[in-house]
């Protein structure tokens, strides 16, 4: 089942995510599709605020019969740093950055939206969110702070992100958790230097920081209930200079994930007690540096209910999918989240042969999905108003 578009919208929503892929930016730094996004917003006759959170935009269609109402609808912006190894006329240009994870179509879907809206206005406002910076360095909560949701009051805020392996017509969507948190670490595990050939007058830092990547594997396998979910991952180890020599110190890097911030409380304090038990076991110290990432994203059930109706009245039940999982990846529109309720739902983007996975350097958004996602956005903002 697909939408009924105009044929030369969706060209035309094509082209501008074409472009937009062909000139990646990196987090804010947007500013050619920054000025590409609010000169277009301006064209349909929006409201156009600019450099929120240096290179955020914001269009506003004000409502036709009650434009006191409000909701948000929100698109990423940034590209990530990887060198891109498609060939086609619309890979990038520049070196090293490229949209490696489709936000040049969800920016461009979400102009499509604001145009056929703009022709058509719901009956309440609708505020078009482009937000920088999504790739780790949290422009979603660099916008909230700045504030986002002071200057467009809403009564509900909403997020879509495409995705590889969900077949193309299908949305998936539940209530609840939909991404994880993600959190940072850094062990520096401190012992005492010694020659390669006499390690009994030294303290090993190497054999202790093994030690504690093995024991770090049973804070989730042994500490947590196995029906709650959770992550630790140990993803660098760095230390030494020279073949004969035992350093002073090791240093050890990872990610820990949850779906439940107390779940994180419980990682960063039994990560900690064990790096600086097994340390102070062998002789030698640690120091843990443990850094909050994005909080995890979940949806409020009443909008996730309101997305599920939406779209299985676009492509049908069977299409909808709220059996998925949530994933380990994380989404910084949790910061968004975390001030209004509302949802964030996957949209299909088709198989992954080829190499069509999110962040791979072969990656390129799937154009035909653009149909589905721009009448999302549509029917969503019409059903939202027609709420009591």
């Amino acid at each position: 089942m697909i939408p009924s578009l105009r044929t030369d919208d969706l060209e035309e929503v094509a082209r501008w995510r074409r472009d937009i892929h062909r000139h990646p930016e990196l987090a804010f730094a947007e500013e050619r599709t920054s000025r590409f996004v609010a000169e277009k917003l301006r064209s349909f006759g929006l409201e156009v605020a600019t450099g929120i959170a240096k290179t955020g935009v914001v269009g506003s269609l004000r409502g036709r019969e009650v434009p006191s109402r409000a909701i948000a609808l929100r698109a990423d912006m940034d590209a990530l740093p990887i060198e891109e190894r498609n060939t086609f006329e619309h890979r990038s240009v520049h070196s090293k950055t490229m949209h490696a994870c489709g936000h040049d179509g969800h920016t461009a879907m979400l102009l499509g939206a604001a145009k056929r809206l703009a022709e058509h206005p719901p009956a309440g406002t609708v505020h078009f969110v482009f937000q920088p910076a999504e790739e780790s360095a949290g422009g979603g909560a660099a916008m909230v702070d700045e504030g986002l949701f002071r200057r467009f009051p809403a009564e509900a805020v909403f997020g879509m992100h495409n995705w590889p392996g969900l077949p193309l017509g299908q949305f998936a969507v539940r209530s609840g958790p939909m991404m994880a948190g993600s959190d940072q670490f850094e062990i520096v595990v401190k012992g005492r230097g010694c020659h390669g050939a006499m390690p009994d007058l030294g303290i090993d830092p190497i054999q202790i920081g093994a030690a504690i990547v093995s024991a770090a594997q049973t804070i989730v396998s042994r500490k947590l209930p196995p029906l709650t979910s959770g992550v630790v991952s140990i993803t660098q180890f760095h230390a030494g200079d020279a073949w004969a020599v035992i350093p002073e110190e090791a240093r050890l890097r990872g990610t820990a994930r949850s779906f439940d911030e107390n779940i994180s409380n419980f990682l960063e304090r039994n990560l900690r007690d064990l790096a600086e038990g097994i340390a102070r076991a062998h002789g030698a110290s640690a120091e843990v540096m443990y850094r909050r990432g994005y909080p995890p994203t979940v949806n409020t059930r009443a909008e996730a209910e309101l997305c599920q109706r939406v779209t299985e009245a676009l492509v049908g039940a069977e299409n909808v999918r709220t059996d998925l999982p949530p994933s380990m990846g994380a989404e910084d529109f949790a910061f968004m989240l975390k001030q209004l309720p509302g949802a964030y739902i996957w949209l299909g983007n088709g198989p992954t042969e080829g190499s069509c996975l999110l962040h791979n350097p072969h990656y390129d958004f799937n154009d035909s999905a653009a149909a589905f996602g721009v009448a999302y956005w549509v029917k969503l903002a019409e059903t939202f108003f027609a709420r009591s």
